[in-house]
């Protein structure tokens, strides 16, 4: 049985040094996704996409490990975020972000796929957030990035650091902020916690 681990095949986008900010060309991807707002650490909303994209995510690579002999690590929680006005973007104030969160799928799914795994698990399941889920691609395109260690409200300074290094290197923020999250917070400390920071730019 082929076995694929997207840690190590895909190490330059999902492992960045947690030291210096690196520049990447990120290939495009498809994934499940979800759009929502407000601040997620007090958003129904926000528990119950996460909880919809695991569940069919998994349910995916079940039916692919079955029916196509590949076995692989489920890509981790991905989220995009911002403002209508993103001068006012803040990390203190989420009450008016708005997000996307997703997940990566490999190669070997498609829409037919994930469509007919959605049905069986919302038939087993019964997570209305389920029908809410798309499968689209995302081309991220030129990226500046780093990982962060610590807690989701110590990220500022981080974040700084990568759009100081895309201002010095004489490039444009473009697109929206990027987060990909290798840390289960449920068991992990938050000092420990690891995030990839990920800003595109032009």
């Amino acid at each position: 049985m082929k076995k694929y681990d997207y840690s190590k095949e895909l190490k330059e986008f999902y492992k960045p040094s947690a030291k210096t900010v690196s520049a990447v060309t990120v290939p495009p991807m498809q994934f499940l996704k979800i759009d929502g707002q407000g601040d997620p650490n007090n958003s129904e909303q926000f528990s119950k996409s996460v909880e919809a994209l695991f569940a069919l995510s998994y349910a995916i690579k079940f039916f692919i490990k079955k029916n196509k002999e590949v076995d692989y690590r489920v890509f981790p929680l991905e989220g995009l975020w911002w403002v209508d006005d993103m001068r006012s973007f803040s990390v203190e104030d989420k009450s008016d972000w708005k997000w996307t969160l997703m997940i990566a799928q490999p190669e070997w799914v498609n829409e037919t796929i994930v469509q007919e795994q959605r049905e069986i698990t919302f038939q087993k399941k019964g997570l209305n957030f389920l029908k809410l889920l798309r499968y689209e691609p995302y081309d991220e395109g030129q990226a500046a990035q780093i990982t962060h260690i610590g807690p989701f409200s110590e990220e500022g300074s981080t974040i700084e650091k990568i759009h100081h290094f895309i201002r010095e290197s004489g490039k444009q923020l473009a697109g929206l902020h990027h987060e990909i999250y290798l840390s289960d917070i449920r068991k992990g400390k938050p000092e420990n916690w690891k995030t990839v920071i990920r800003q595109p730019f032009k």
